[in-house]
């Protein structure tokens, strides 16, 4: 949590200053949309390119393939020879990585604002022109694996977690993980990973993000000259994914491994996520989910089962707002020793409904709304974060200016807010309740 001290700088500062970074947008002839976000305190600059396309896009049966294609994009291209844009880019002073999310694929450079042209030359250039080969599948797909191995598989929380979102979407690409299942990571070959890239490589599926030390026309003009070249694919569609049918009724699970030193219980429900327009209910479930979960010291469910109840080591809420499509809102309760699961559970829920009936302590909402304000403030010292909220938010089906409303959406949200939004996400039906144990322990 912010300190006091955090607090106090932050209410000096007006709500405006969260906005004031100059942003220009605008589209290539080619379809492909770029944003400039000026910041001149540092001769720094962050280019990202955010491909329109995740895991959520995939063919059945192909899962984990847009991870794997992140992964071979550093390999060879017409003009760069394999690893070279990333020892370049350490060459000149600067960092790059990419990321795969359900609903993106994102890379990035962070170098002197004097080098931006060189990593657009270089981006540009692996957009259309890879060149992959067997050898490259092969080598790059047992990292991949060896990757879920360390993430997933020799962990009991990550493999909980994963089945259990399997079970919270029936019918929607949310339900399999970004980096893939294991037994069809094993099968993906060059065919699958060449046509993936040729369907949705293209300019007219990217955004190009520039932020720092730049003025919009020079960014425009080396767009133009770079990635304006190219020729928009006419096979890149309209996302169309399968949709969530309607859930009738909670669902419970039990993953049992003897790996589990400390047993926890987490309940998720289906949320909806922030809309183009009508950020409204995720700002409330943001202030729902701290006020809940927040801190441990003063959260709704920290200090009645924590310091009051003295039944639980650690309780949290969270809420995922960043999503193309229905997102989540979860609970996780860790019980004391000697607490069952079924106990802290029960707790958990009557505390939940206490604090709908009595509604949300007027003291706690303020300080939480500050600590937003604050944060807010201070995301934009971090100029690669703000080309974070701008990529991420316009791949996931946000715009520029629902992107700069964000922080007054969330300074506008009242305390009847947050319990209408509490009234409406803890629907039974629409969550799965999961219990982490050993494989000696009782179900009580």
């Amino acid at each position: 949590m912010f300190s006091r001290f955090f607090l106090a700088v932050a209410a000096c500062f007006p709500l405006q200053v969260a906005a004031e970074a100059s942003v220009t947008d605008f589209f290539l002839e080619n379809g492909m949309q770029v944003v400039v976000v000026e910041d001149h305190r540092a001769p720094v600059v962050v280019q990202m390119v955010w491909y329109k396309v995740g895991a959520a896009d995939e063919m059945p049966g192909k899962s984990g393939i847009a991870h794997f294609l992140e992964h071979l994009m550093f390999k060879k291209t017409k003009n760069l020879a394999s690893g070279e844009l990333s020892d370049t880019v350490a060459a000149n002073g600067g960092s790059d990585n990419a990321f795969t999310s359900h609903d993106y694929t994102a890379y990035y450079q962070r170098v002197a604002s004097d080098r931006l042209e060189l990593m657009m030359q270089m981006e540009s250039d692996r957009m259309t022109g890879l060149e992959l080969s067997i050898d490259d599948i092969a080598t790059e797909r047992d990292v991949v694996i060896e990757e879920r191995n360390q993430r997933t598989e020799s962990s009991p929380g990550s493999l909980f977690n994963e089945q259990k979102q399997a079970a919270l979407y029936m019918n929607h690409g949310y339900g399999v993980p970004v980096i893939g299942w294991m037994h069809e990571l094993q099968d993906l070959n060059l065919e699958d990973a060449v046509a993936f890239y040729k369907l949705h490589y293209a300019p007219n599926n990217a955004i190009l993000v520039v932020a720092g030390d730049v003025l919009p026309e020079e960014v425009k003009a080396l767009a133009k000259q770079y990635y304006g070249v190219m020729p928009a694919n006419p096979e890149v569609k309209p996302r169309r994914r399968s949709k969530e049918p309607p859930h009738l009724s909670p669902r419970r699970m039990i993953y049992r491994d003897e790996r589990v030193a400390q047993p926890y219980m987490t309940r998720v429900y289906l949320a909806p996520e922030r809309k183009s327009g009508s950020q409204k209910t995720a700002a409330a479930l943001v202030y729902l989910a701290e006020i809940l979960g927040g801190s441990g010291a003063t959260s709704v469910l920290g200090k009645a089962l924590q310091f009051e109840a003295k039944k639980a080591l650690y309780t949290s809420a969270y809420y995922g707002g960043m999503s193309l499509d229905k997102t989540t809102f979860g609970l996780v309760v860790v019980p004391s020793a000697e607490v069952s699961l079924q106990e802290v559970e029960d707790l958990m829920d009557a505390t939940i409904a206490e604090f709908i009936q009595q509604g949300v302590n007027l003291e706690a909402f303020e300080r939480i709304k500050l600590q937003l304000r604050a944060s807010e403030i201070y995301a934009k010292d971090n100029v690669q974060g703000i080309a974070n909220q701008y990529g991420s938010g316009l791949t996931q089906g946000l715009s520029v200016q629902d992107v700069q409303a964000w922080p007054e959406v969330l300074q506008e949200v009242t305390p009847a807010d947050i319990i209408a939004a509490a009234e409406m996400i803890f629907d039974d039906k629409s969550s799965v309740t999961g219990w982490l144990m050993g494989v000696q322990e009782d179900v009580k």
